[in-house]
């Protein structure tokens, strides 16, 4: 079992910056991929940025040169770092991992609580 706990989000004005991190817990599992999702009200839920399981990059067209994901390996933590930040970005921001149990070799994902980002002047 994997639990992820989201942190990094708030009210910021158009332009402005935040940095958002999920940290993976539990025991007896490997972590296949990770990335950042994003779901806004009467809106389906979009992929952001994620990480392959070889360590590439993946970025939604609108957040591209905007946004960047990074990781700390050593701590099971994922960040998202959001610059230059539109009204439109607002949503609520998923961690996802998708994570493979070595005790019994299960592959499933799992998401985190989500934290708000709210853009607005």
């Amino acid at each position: 079992q994997v639990q992820l706990v989201e942190s990094g989000g708030g009210l910021v004005q158009p332009g402005g910056s935040l940095r958002l991190s999920c940290a993976a817990s539990g025991s007896r599992f490997r972590i296949n991929a990770m990335g950042w999702y994003r779901q806004a009200p009467g809106k389906q839920r979009e992929m952001v940025a994620v990480f392959s399981s070889d360590g590439d990059t993946q970025y939604a067209d609108s957040v591209k040169g905007r946004f960047t994901i990074s990781r700390d390996n050593a701590k099971n933590t994922v960040f998202l770092q959001l610059n230059s930040l539109k009204p439109e970005d607002t949503a609520v921001y998923l961690c996802n991992v998708d994570v493979t149990n070595w005790g019994s070799s299960l592959r499933y994902s799992t998401w985190g609580q989500g934290t708000q980002v709210t853009v607005s002047s």
